[in-house]
């Protein structure tokens, strides 16, 4: 629905992106004082900031903006009319607002933050009922797609945000996503754990001109790259897999890390923080068995369950230790393209071992900031977690953190060395 459908049925994707926006602002502020504020990080946002982004967002390039029907090729520096929100631009343009300013503004209040967001998405479905006629669709709604994708994109980081936080909003995020945690994939029929995939030349990317529907504009142009056979996990790896390394003084053996991940490993020790390395700590012993938290509760571990919440610093060295190395992306795409439903995935964003670099023939989109400042080296992830909504979930989606973060729900899967 996300990529494809008309107005009518974005509009209905819309009310449910809110839905799910609304239900996890109200969740955080069920535990959080009346100001909602949190500690700083630099992996977070405060929640007012958020909910004034997002309705910032979908105002500004929609019914602010006077080329919104003009779809990738929309002006991004169009002139446009005063924003409703108080503060408005000056506010939640996370292009020129710097993360650590976003925490000394002085933001409206949660009852104002609301009833400015409602006003926002009135106009935006009254758009959507008028307009674009006569206008080639998928060209008209790349503008109002994309805000449901962004939309969506900030529930996910609400989500993992409440786990930073060790925030109880659990039954929310069940509500929405059906479960608070990676589930197990187990292996296939014939019990193996490993898919076999020929040599093969591989298309990332897709020709912008034999395009359907929506695309982001990193998934548009082409790379041809030729891999070779490889034995890849079918699926991430589990805890019952990545514990061993734990227990083996893997965190401590300098020899399993690269020099930025041995870097980052000593950074972190002197923070307290202990294996896998999330604030707050994600996991831990109790009566002598391995549990994890999730949002602020213990449970016991399951160890068929992906590992969550790693860098991709501690996928490199458990590859190491393990005789193993990361997929790259080709190396990815190849493998869910020819095991289909024999490669599981969908639970935890997956490192892989490529940065996130243009394709051939990339050309910016209206929204200049989303792809183009990040090619900066850091790495590629690829498949969805259990938390992304399913609007999201496609074998082209790129996603892109720094090495460092683990604060997301990811894990990774490894191929033969």
């Amino acid at each position: 629905m996300q990529r494809h459908g008309d107005g009518a049925a974005l509009a209905q994707a819309l009310g449910e992106a809110r839905e799910r926006t609304l239900a996890l602002f109200e969740a955080w502020a069920a535990v959080l004082p009346p100001d909602l504020e949190i500690r700083y990080a630099p992996e977070l946002n405060p929640p007012r900031w958020e909910l004034g982004h997002v309705a910032w967002f979908e105002e500004f390039w929609l019914s602010r903006h006077p080329e919104r029907w003009k779809g990738p090729q929309a002006r991004p520096d169009s002139a446009r009319s005063a924003s409703l929100l108080a503060g408005g631009d000056a506010f939640y343009d996370s292009s020129h607002v710097a993360h650590a300013r976003r925490w000394h503004l002085d933001l409206p209040s949660v009852a104002q933050l609301k009833r400015d967001a409602a006003r926002i998405r009135e106009r935006t479905l009254a758009l959507l009922a008028d307009g674009p006629a006569g206008k080639d669709p998928d060209r008209a709604l790349y503008l109002p797609r994309w805000v449901l994708a962004h939309e969506d994109m900030h529930a996910e980081a609400a989500v993992y945000m409440a786990q930073s936080l060790a925030l109880p909003v659990g039954d929310v995020v069940r509500q929405f996503t059906g479960a608070t945690g990676p589930a197990p994939a187990s292996a296939d029929a014939e019990g193996r754990e490993t898919l076999e995939c020929p040599a093969a030349t591989v298309t990332l990317g897709q020709d912008p001109a034999t395009l359907q529907g929506f695309a982001f504009d990193n998934e548009l142009g082409t790379l041809e790259v030729e891999v070779a056979a490889l034995s890849i996990d079918r699926a991430p790896v589990t805890w019952g897999r990545f514990l061993p390394f734990i227990e083996d003084g893997g965190y401590d053996r300098k020899e399993l890390w690269t020099p930025a991940g041995w870097a980052w490993r000593q950074r972190a020790a002197t923070l307290g923080v202990v294996a896998p390395m999330s604030r707050p700590r994600h996991l831990g012993r109790e009566d002598g068995a391995w549990c994890v938290a999730r949002f602020g509760q213990w449970e016991p571990l399951d160890p068929e369950a992906p590992a969550v919440h790693l860098s991709r610093h501690e996928a490199e060295a458990w590859c190491r230790w393990a005789g193993r190395r990361l997929p790259t992306e080709a190396e990815w795409v190849h493998a869910a393209r020819h095991g289909g439903d024999a490669f599981a995935w969908g639970q935890v964003w997956e490192w892989t071992a490529s940065p996130f670099e243009p394709f051939t023939g990339f050309e910016p989109h209206a929204y200049r900031d989303y792809s183009a400042p990040w090619f900066d080296g850091r790495p590629v992830l690829r498949g969805a977690s259990f938390a992304t909504s399913a609007r999201l979930r496609d074998l082209r989606y790129r996603n892109y953190f720094p090495a460092e973060r683990n604060d997301i729900h990811a894990g990774f899967r490894s191929c033969a060395a």
